[in-house]
């Protein structure tokens, strides 16, 4: 099939790569135009900018929408929306919040055109070699992109898990998931760190992944990290990330269900990114106030 897809940030240009190696027309756009030139020479169609993208596309068209969440997506459907035509279909395949996509559908169904949800996970290994895409949208209007998803996805990677918002809760709540599992297994190598013996953690990641069970493709990435840099000395402990995880706190609290441990993982996160923690001072000066107990001092 014909599609267009917008944005070939790091995991767009593999995702590209990955449908024409499947045989499909690929008519490509981007903000900055290297990335389109690049593509171009493996053998995508070019763009001059997204409107463009669309223009080059017949009837039924399928675009794709691949940029950060907010109003990058909102920046996109603002330039494509006048070229679109009643049954068309655009596909928002980032981390948007499932709210959003409801609304942008909504708008985008008064003018006839369909809108689906796909939450895309499986990082640059999935977007090259095969993804697990969780979609939301009508069942007529996913028949028509079948093709595309197929050739994304790896075998048995792609799942339409209801209408239009469905996908992109399922993905939210998978992000929540993963930043339970990466703490987990953060705070189980700083035990192994910490602890009275001199630990080869490659080789713990690599023996885990063995049969116990806690292996994980996850767990594969650590043991790749801990070849390279066997005490992660090069990098700092700050974790960035955080939107989808606040996310899904909030559903959470919406929809009455206690998720502690992907709360904590949330919370820690926000705790790398501070030098120090006021809370422990004040901890400190209380113990010193009621019971004189020593304070360190700067």
């Amino acid at each position: 099939m014909k599609l267009g897809f917008i944005g070939l940030g790091k995991m767009g240009q593999p995702m590209v790569e990955r449908l024409l190696g499947a045989g499909h027309t690929v008519v490509v756009g981007n903000r900055s135009p290297e990335p389109v030139q690049e593509m171009v020479k493996k053998g995508a169609v070019g763009s001059t900018d997204a409107a463009d993208v669309v223009r080059q596309l017949e009837s039924p068209r399928v675009v794709v929408i691949m940029v950060p969440h907010g109003s990058p997506v909102d920046a996109v459907l603002e330039q494509i929306t006048p070229e679109l035509s009643a049954g068309d279909v655009v596909v928002d395949a980032g981390n948007s919040h499932y709210t959003n996509s409801i609304s942008r559908g909504d708008a985008l169904e008064k003018l006839g055109v369909s809108y689906i949800d796909m939450g895309t996970s499986g990082g640059l290994t999935g977007a090259l070699n095969g993804a697990c895409l969780m979609i939301g949208g009508d069942e007529a209007v996913i028949k028509l992109a079948t093709p595309f998803f197929e050739a994304l996805a790896m075998p048995g990677g792609w799942a339409h898990v209801g209408p239009r918002g469905a996908g992109h809760y399922v993905k939210m709540v998978h992000n929540g998931v993963e930043y339970a599992m990466v703490q987990a297994y953060g705070e189980g190598f700083e035990m192994l760190v910490n602890s009275p013996y001199d630990y080869n953690l490659e080789q713990v990641a690599d023996n885990w992944n063995h049969g116990s069970v806690v292996r994980s493709w996850v767990l594969e990435l650590a043991q790749q990290a801990f070849a390279a840099d066997p005490k992660l000395e090069k990098i700092s402990d700050e974790v960035g990330g955080g939107s989808t995880g606040e996310w899904t706190l909030q559903a959470s609290i919406d929809s009455k269900t206690s998720i502690p441990t992907i709360y904590t993982a949330l919370s820690q996160r926000y705790a790398t990114r501070r030098p120090e923690s006021f809370a422990s001072k004040v901890i400190a000066a209380l113990r010193n106030q009621w019971g004189g107990h020593e304070v360190k001092e700067k």
